[in-house]
């Protein structure tokens, strides 16, 4: 059956025109004359049947159709071209998509990833933030870092490291004090993260303490965005050491109470089965696995 799919001249035209809303500019783009731009928009509306496009006395805009349109069309012109780019970089080399929680990867992973990529020189890694769980089958990752418990249907999972989160805040935020008790970080506001929504009540249940406010405060997704806003005196936040090493050894984040917890989630390193036999994922599981183990003997 053939595909309802216009010209990809037709698609690449339209998404420079909607980008910019002009079609002098998209024929500047893309080294075309405007008359070349017009008809390939007109030729697209036609195919579609649709109004992509206003024409105004000032020039074009967008339709609402034309809107929509733009913003599906160009994130798939987007991933067309990273797999063209892709599959014309990586000749006679193994690539290994991996989809990875993103502070994680930035302060852990990639200080290390240099020495997997020159023991193993025909392998390309490529790194995508994921914070959620996904379906293995409707993306091109063939791995994935997670931070969960591990159970994650039609995969294997290999585990990697607790968390072990500490309270942190900014040295301004408790002058002229450097240390406090628990009952008097419960005093401060607390920020929150999205992805971990019961961390204070858990870290507070470990101490047996019940704080009313501990779910209330400002809630940020990532561990960056949380060490940001501690440094900035927003709060206190519940950050694992490991990735905030910079800020701890600057001084721009202290640790007022040294109290952590192990929750039964934790880092682990996720392979759908139907992949488990690659030899490039093989390769990448054993290395991952002996720098966690090595770290956590550290």
């Amino acid at each position: 059956m053939r595909r309802k799919i216009p010209p990809t001249q037709a698609l690449v035209c339209f998404e420079s025109s909607a980008r910019h809303e002009s079609f002098t500019k998209a024929a500047e783009e893309l080294s075309l004359t405007q008359s070349a731009v017009c008809r390939q928009i007109a030729n697209l509306e036609e195919f579609l049947d649709v109004q992509l496009f206003r024409r105004t006395r000032r020039g074009v805009k967008l339709t609402e159709a034309g809107q929509t349109y733009s913003r599906r069309i160009s994130s798939r012109l987007d991933a067309v071209e990273r797999d063209t780019l892709s599959v014309m970089g990586n000749q006679g080399t193994a690539t290994l998509e991996l989809a990875a929680v993103p502070t994680f990867s930035t302060q852990w992973l990639l200080p290390r990833l240099g020495d997997f990529l020159q023991k193993h020189p025909h392998v390309s890694v490529n790194l995508t933030n994921r914070t959620r769980p996904f379906l293995f089958a409707d993306t091109e990752f063939d791995a994935a870092i997670y931070f969960g418990d591990g159970d994650w249907s039609g995969t294997e999972a290999h585990f990697l490291m607790q968390e072990s989160p500490v309270p942190v805040c900014s040295p301004g935020l408790i002058a002229p004090r450097t240390r406090l008790e628990p009952a008097q970080i419960a005093e401060l506001p607390l920020l929150q993260q999205t992805t971990r929504p019961y961390a204070w009540r858990q870290w507070f249940g470990s101490l047996d303490m019940r704080v009313e406010h501990d779910l209330n405060g400002t809630r940020l997704e990532l561990f960056s965005m949380l060490a940001k806003a501690a440094t900035h005196g927003m709060g206190v936040a519940l950050i694992p050491p490991f990735l905030i090493r910079d800020e701890l050894d600057s001084g721009r984040l202290i640790t007022p109470c040294e109290h952590s917890f192990d929750s039964d989630h934790a880092y682990h390193l996720v392979i759908p089965e139907r992949k488990s036999e690659s030899a490039t994922l093989q390769a990448f599981r054993d290395w991952i696995i002996e720098e966690a183990a090595r770290y956590r003997g550290a």
